[in-house]
């Protein structure tokens, strides 16, 4: 005989909240039952009815279609339904579809998959075989270690870029932004940034990229360092949903590797297709804009990315995290930008006109700034630096004043000195991809100069 129900014998409004409280507790949150149907579809997201209850903002769903199994992502939760971003593009829905609960998408990172190249939900893409899980999956989304139980960023590392060891020198677990328009060298320079020695393990994410180049990154620029590098590719074609998801899935793999006592060096490219991946899936659920078309989530998740790199707990590794920024139409003072470059520990900005004139990489000494160098310089190189900024400083501030004839040799010292020893500085500073990261920057300065002082010497004695 089965037990009476509610509707049976009506309960008081206590009981009936203790009944409802039993019903909802007695099977586990994370049980596959849980389960609802598609009650409407729209472009870009779609709604469900009878899991408003049970999912949590964030969580995974699987959509049961003709098809197969597709998954989608819970961004809002209202009390009849909840909005459901697919995962996949082109997934096809129908009304009363079946929709069940997943919870929070996990991946189990594993040593094996260095040299692979892998998707954003964590499945190979180079025709390689399966990847072996790791012994503990982890979410893709979660937070921070604690500020007062990570350890300090104390030491410091050669890049192999020489304008970037002399004036911006980074540090094991800092955090560093590349700030440039479109086609000026931003992934080139991340290309030559990925070949340092200093790391362990090298996890990168393409989002956003151009199908086309993917291969060129890996095969050509990456070489040998491949062996020990992961690659998460999202492509500008495919959906938001795993735009937004692959620097997730590449952070949560660089943890992997840091709590084992690794050093990780960990690229984007970029975060602001990162953004843009985040407003289109806000402007799908209904999030309305604050500032220039971007909704407050995208200002939200930014620092939850970032803040996941840095150094670990003592004991454990770092992630040195390299972040490149499009900057739309050249404008350093977009949202984006603006945002990222309050959150970094420094930034590298390329100037266009740099690259106009032909010098690769276009790093501006004077506006590129890391706020970590004091630790990376000693005391003798951060007097010369500041003296080679000075000189920078002054050269160009009077190039105008020179072009016209308006500046008599021999007047001004400190200009003479800028006139002789800047072009000898921005020559030693230009780099092609191809060349051997150099392992002293300061000795190839030195060399430089000395080279340029000699044979201006013999000029004047002939």
């Amino acid at each position: 005989m089965s037990a009476p129900t509610s509707d049976e014998f009506p309960l008081s409004p206590k009981l009936g909240q203790l009944a409802a409280l039993a019903q909802r507790y007695s099977r586990p949150s994370n049980s596959v039952t849980q389960g609802g149907h598609v009650r409407t579809i729209a472009a870009g997201h779609y709604t469900v009815t009878g899991l408003s209850r049970h999912v949590r903002l964030g969580e995974f769903v699987a959509h049961r279609s003709s098809t197969g199994v597709h998954l989608g992502e819970v961004v809002r939760v209202e009390p009849d339904v909840c909005y459901v971003c697919p995962i996949e593009p082109g997934e096809p829905i129908g009304i009363h579809d079946v929709v069940i609960r997943k919870g929070a998408f996990r991946i189990a990172p594993d040593d094996s998959w260095c040299g692979r190249t892998i998707n954003a939900l964590g499945d190979p893409i180079d025709n390689g075989p399966a990847l072996s899980p790791g012994p503990e999956r982890r979410p893709i989304s979660t937070t921070a270690p604690p500020s007062m139980t990570r350890s300090r960023v104390e030491t410091g590392f050669k890049t192999g870029v020489r304008a970037i060891d002399i004036f911006s020198p980074l540090c094991l677990g800092q955090r560093l932004g590349i700030f440039a328009g479109s086609g000026v060298g931003k992934s080139t320079l991340l290309s030559m940034l990925a070949r340092a020695d200093a790391f362990d393990k090298v996890v990168i994410a393409l989002v956003g990229e151009r199908g086309r180049e993917v291969r060129e990154f890996i095969e050509d620029t990456l070489g040998d360092n491949m062996a020990k590098s992961i690659a998460v590719v999202a492509t500008s074609d495919e959906s938001p949903m795993l735009r937004k998801m692959a620097p997730l899935t590449a952070i949560t793999i660089a943890e992997h590797f840091r709590d084992k006592g690794q050093n990780v060096l960990f690229i984007v490219d970029s975060v602001t297709r990162f953004a843009h991946a985040i407003r289109e899936v806000a402007t799908a659920a209904g999030e309305p804009p604050i500032a220039r078309g971007y909704p407050a989530s995208v200002f939200t998740e930014l620092p939850r990315l970032l803040e996941r790199a840095g150094p670990g707990a003592e004991g454990a590794g770092t992630i040195t995290a390299i972040i490149s920024i499009l900057v739309d139409g050249d404008n350093h003072n977009d949202p984006i930008a603006d945002s990222t470059r309050g959150i970094l520990d420094g930034h590298i900005v390329l100037d266009r006109a740099l690259a106009d004139e032909g010098r690769y990489p276009p790093i501006n000494p004077l506006t590129s700034i890391s706020r970590l160098a004091r630790k990376a310089w000693t005391a003798e190189q951060e007097k010369l630096v500041s003296r080679l900024k000075a000189l920078i400083h002054r050269f160009e501030e009077t190039r105008d004043l020179r072009l016209i004839g308006g500046y008599r040799n021999g007047s001004d010292p400190d200009l003479d000195m800028a006139i002789k020893q800047v072009p000898v500085i921005y020559d030693i500073l230009k780099q092609t991809p191809g060349e051997k990261p150099a392992l002293d920057a300061y000795a190839d300065l030195a060399n430089a100069l000395k080279a340029a002082a000699g044979g201006q010497g013999m000029r004047q004695r002939g």
